[in-house]
């Protein structure tokens, strides 16, 4: 058995991290409250018919934007628990449009205390100021219960907007958000504003960049992803959960929305192809995505495609030049010691020996003293 052989075992599962690692408990946990109450939560809410449930359904369960035309509107709390068929470990509470705060029974105390981040939808394409007021009220509530919640505002539906509709909207929502906040002595509250759709890949990044705020890891994995570009040549590195599409880290540099379509247009090819022609182990999330999935595609400017497996939920999906893939055998090199890296990183954020936060600045420089070779052939 070589070295990536062993590698890949020691997850405990084909390419699976532990679950110990910051994210929760074991599979079919949900069957047990408490236990699933532990894992971090991401909260759905907004008016109703802003499309909370087509966006769920789109971006975790691979449902066709034209299918959620016949969702029926959500009547009770809906706890969908995606822990079983990605890596992101964490439940999604999707809440009726309707929520009435001051009902007796609704428990504030139990649902914001557990939350990592409340994502308020508003309908761009409908009057929105009955929206904000409902989007006031719900931040006041959630902070006063748990001041470090994310507070994400998704302005949805803007594919039937002109572009400067989309930029005028934002501009509004967000000015009267932000006053109303500011004059309830809450201007320390911080919301963050994303323009979505699901006809387009912009619900996918708005949904990573709050899933990359719930991430422990993140600063390290970009590191790493700093130190694998850089020394293999390429342009543009995502560490994409599969099924998702959501990117959990990147390098550092800009992200470019097309550069984040093509590799989202690649990991969507990889993953029909292999269900029509792969073989599907047990376990494997309904495809056949397993340690040795890899895919390179060619484009006619110059541009290469290059996926490959990190783990069973994780690939590594790079853009760079025609040329610099001529040094294929340096990128599978670097490739290696980065998958590697990824093992170390997890190991040190889960592990219980007394390391504190020296251990992981060391991680973070030089994960495991892993050698990197760059191109002039200097190890780093």
């Amino acid at each position: 058995m070589d070295e990536e052989d062993n590698l890949t075992g020691s997850y405990g599962g084909v390419g699976s991290f532990p679950k110990s690692f910051d994210y929760g408990g074991e599979e079919g946990e949900m069957e047990e409250d408490s236990a699933s109450a532990d894992k971090p939560r991401i909260l759905l809410m907004g008016l109703r018919r802003s499309g909370k449930s087509s966006i769920q359904k789109v971006v975790f369960h691979k449902m066709s934007p034209n299918e959620t035309l016949f969702l029926e509107s959500t009547n009770k709390i809906y706890k969908d628990d995606i822990s079983g068929s990605s890596f992101i470990n964490f439940q999604i509470w999707d809440f009726p449009g309707q929520v009435d705060f001051f009902d007796p029974t609704f428990d504030s105390e139990m649902i914001f205390k557990g939350a990592g981040a409340l994502i308020f939808v508003i309908d761009a394409q409908d009057d929105y100021m009955e929206a904000l007021v409902r989007l006031h009220l719900t931040v006041c509530r959630a902070h006063k219960v748990n001041p470090d919640i994310n507070f994400e505002v998704f302005i949805h539906k803007v594919d039937g907007l002109s572009d400067d509709h989309k930029i005028e909207a934002q501009r509004d929502i967000h000015q009267r958000a932000n006053d109303d906040l500011a004059d309830a002595g809450l201007e320390r509250v911080h919301l963050s504003f994303y323009l979505t759709s699901i006809y387009d890949h912009s619900i996918f990044e708005a949904f990573s960049k709050v899933v990359q705020k719930l991430i422990p890891q993140l600063p390290t994995l970009e590191n790493l992803l700093n130190i694998f570009i850089s020394h293999s040549g390429i342009e543009k590195a995502f560490l994409f959960d599969v099924l998702s599409k959501i990117y959990v880290a990147t390098d550092s540099s800009p992200v470019d929305m097309q550069s984040y379509e093509l590799c989202c247009d690649m990991i969507d090819v990889v993953i029909d192809v292999s269900s029509i022609y792969g073989l599907v182990e047990d376990g494997a999330g309904g495809c056949a995505y397993d340690k040795e999935s890899v895919a390179i595609i060619k484009l006619n400017n110059s541009t290469v495609l290059y996926l490959k497996e990190v783990t069973r939920f994780l690939a590594l999906v790079c853009i760079l030049r025609e040329e610099s893939f001529e040094r294929k055998g340096l990128i599978e090199y670097n490739f290696h010691c980065f998958r590697k890296a990824i093992h170390e990183v997890f190991e040190v954020g889960g592990s219980t020996d007394g390391r504190g936060g020296a251990g992981r600045s060391a991680a973070r420089r030089n994960p495991a003293g892993l050698n990197f070779t760059a191109l002039n052939g200097n190890g780093v």
